[in-house]
């Protein structure tokens, strides 16, 4: 079976097999042959079967394909009516096609041409499948738009297809992550919107930390539906529910780092700092920088006097050549603010998105994914407007 990657390729540059994607059909491509699985169909007996659509790729160049002929293979029987007939004016017969893909066994093929023909693979796939799947979607609640994805050697991270990608056609961009295993310690309000962001980039792995649980005034700045199940349970527990359907390689651990927690940080390349504490963030830091990762540090001061919210979004980034410089040089707050001031310090939520989207800007910067023309080591940004500071 070919891997993901061909697939991706293919579907930036066809905008028909893209078309199938997004519709919701299982498309894989398999020894130069489009598979779309989960047919649904009507045997003999009218009981609902699945079968699979076969179609040979003619190849025009590296990345461009197009139709062969109008005829197709079919992994499965005889598709009936739902009077239990046969399909009728179905052309072809019994044959046998190997194909590398185990779980695809093609029993025959088939070919209904229209009077016009086709004009590409997504009209030709809509044709049999309304043919085939049609009684089957009338007797049974079933569908062939499953958004299946079947590719046993994909080095996807997703469990989705990522048709975003190719249909902007930034997979060169995007392949920039592919080695990354980046860390976000510190799940409140800033690391839960950097979480989901991190989420639907295609890092190697993403390492989430945080102890604390998950309360009521959380899901004020929380990205995402709250249910009330979720209160009580650890930040880790709550994040791990909500993302665990989209992609693989995100674990979380319930607890803080440390001085001592170099072994949670091997192999992370990249890390987030996100947290509240000056002295938690100066232990944090000196782990980072002794270990040399580099990292983005990111923090909030909003006051209210009076009158309306004021205050400053922080984001600093610490390259790993960074010694105790990053320190030196004053911008990472590393004491602890008073306790009633901490408990009183106004967060909102889209006030921790923008700290987030900040934070993530820079670090696919840093990857060669967006441009950057500042090179700023240090942000500032204020409600009334912005500084930053270039290295």
């Amino acid at each position: 079976m070919e891997c993901n990657s061909q697939l991706s390729i293919l579907v930036s540059h066809n905008d028909d097999l893209r078309r199938l994607i997004e519709k919701g059909y299982s498309v894989s491509v398999v020894d130069n042959y489009l598979v779309i699985r989960d047919i649904p169909y009507l045997d003999d007996k009218r009981d609902l079967c699945i079968g699979s659509i076969v179609s040979k790729i003619i190849f025009t160049d590296e990345f461009h394909v197009k139709l062969e002929d109008h005829q197709i293979f079919f992994g499965g029987s005889h598709p009936h009516e739902v009077s239990g007939k046969p399909i009728a004016n179905m052309g072809g017969g019994l044959t046998s096609l190997h194909l590398s893909s185990d779980d695809v066994v093609v029993q025959r093929s088939f070919s209904n041409k229209p009077s016009v023909g086709f004009i590409d693979f997504f009209e030709k796939i809509e044709h049999y499948t309304t043919l085939f799947s049609g009684p089957a979607m009338s007797l049974f609640k079933t569908t062939p738009y499953t958004y299946r994805v079947v590719d046993d050697k994909s080095d996807s991270v997703f469990k989705f297809r990522d048709t975003l990608t190719s249909r902007a056609e930034i997979g060169d961009l995007t392949s920039k992550f592919a080695d990354d295993t980046v860390a976000i310690i510190g799940l409140g309000g800033t690391g839960s919107y950097l979480l989901d962001f991190l989420v639907k980039t295609p890092v190697k792995e993403i390492r989430a930390f945080d102890l604390d649980d998950f309360h009521i005034h959380n899901a004020f700045r929380s990205p995402g539906k709250t249910s009330s199940e979720e209160f009580g349970k650890t930040k880790a527990e709550v994040y791990r529910l909500r993302y665990e359907s989209f992609r693989k390689e995100v674990n979380f651990r319930a607890k803080f780092v440390q001085a001592d927690s170099i072994t949670d940080m091997a192999g992370v390349t990249f890390a987030f700092v996100c947290v509240d504490k000056g002295s938690s963030r100066k232990e944090i830091i000196d782990l980072l920088l002794e270990l040399k990762v580099p990292f983005i540090d990111v923090g909030m001061g909003l006051d209210r006097k009076g009158g309306a919210i004021n205050g400053t979004l922080r984001t600093t980034y610490s390259s790993p050549n960074d010694d105790q410089s990053i320190l030196d040089r004053h911008t990472i707050p590393i004491t602890d603010i008073p306790e009633d001031v901490y408990r009183n310090n106004i967060q909102i939520s889209e006030l921790n998105a923008l700290n987030a989207c900040f934070a993530i800007i820079k670090y696919k910067q840093l990857r060669g994914f967006y441009a950057d023309e500042s090179n700023f080591y240090h942000m500032l940004f204020t409600i009334d407007g912005y500084q930053s500071l270039a290295l």
